[in-house]
């Protein structure tokens, strides 16, 4: 049964790497994402959390999770964002992909989506709420098909896409990152 498993797994791989970027755009019913790329929502939970439940950072009711697709092309890249919840990412198919986060207090890293196992990928990368955050495909000919999960689930309004000039002026350290993964 193992062996049967892994064989379809492989199948399915292999079928995966085939399709095209717009393939995938088509058959995910994808669409452009104001941060960069395509997205299309596949899940949002039936029941939410009233607000005065919440954290006082949310100022409304929030559904328990969310989830989406998220497909980055090769030279594409997600502008630096930041949510008031956190985001669990998923590596699903083609190059892995950088997640560049600056946390509140200025430290940052990057974390590395994919399944180059040896080279420090992870199938799972966690975005803390709060978070600056953006993302890149680590191969510029290739493209990153990846998927989000928030909880307490995603609504724009606690979506901010960040100001290059006050990110600078905020965090002038990450100047480099700050200049190319900004709109």
């Amino acid at each position: 049964m193992k062996h049967n498993r892994q064989v379809c797994c492989s199948i399915f791989a292999d079928v995966m790497s085939m399709y095209t970027v717009q393939q995938y755009i088509t058959q995910f019913h994808l669409q452009p994402h104001p941060e960069g790329g395509y997205y299309c929502r596949t899940y949002a939970s039936d029941e939410s959390i009233n607000a005065a439940a919440l954290p006082v950072r949310f100022n409304g009711n929030r559904l328990l999770s969310t989830a989406i697709y998220f497909l980055l092309e090769g030279k594409q890249f997600s502008a630096f964002h930041r949510i008031k919840s956190d985001e669990l990412w998923h590596f699903y198919t083609g190059a892995g992909l950088h997640i560049y986060v600056i946390h509140p207090d200025g430290n940052a890293e990057i974390l590395k989506l994919g399944n180059d196992i040896e080279n420090g990928y992870r199938f799972q990368q966690l975005v803390k709420a709060g978070c600056w955050f953006a993302s890149m495909p680590v191969d510029e000919n290739s493209f990153s098909f990846v998927g989000c999960t928030v909880a307490p689930g995603f609504d724009f309004e606690d979506f901010e896409l960040a100001d290059k000039a006050t990110l600078l002026q905020q965090y002038p350290q990450h100047e480099q990152w700050i200049n190319q993964l900004c709109k």
